[in-house]
């Protein structure tokens, strides 16, 4: 039984490898469309408040400071 579940656990952690990858490269794209366009930044404002929120405390957790200031003079 051992043995033909073998294939089937290498396969379900390659799934979960993908996803997570997936998950790393898509937070990194979001993260850096969001510190380069103003604009999509209120395109997310609109849609997703939090995500807005933790990206500002990111930025100013990496001395990344204005960038909530300048959005909020828009």
């Amino acid at each position: 039984m051992a043995h033909t579940m073998e294939p089937l656990a290498k396969m379900i952690l390659k799934g979960v490898l993908v996803v997570a990858l997936v998950s790393v490269f898509g937070a990194h794209f979001l993260f850096i469309k969001m510190s380069i366009s103003q604009e999509f930044r209120q395109t997310i404002s609109k849609k997703f408040p939090f995500i807005l929120e933790v990206h500002y405390k990111s930025t100013e957790h990496s001395k990344m400071y204005r960038v909530r200031e300048q959005d909020q003079e828009k």
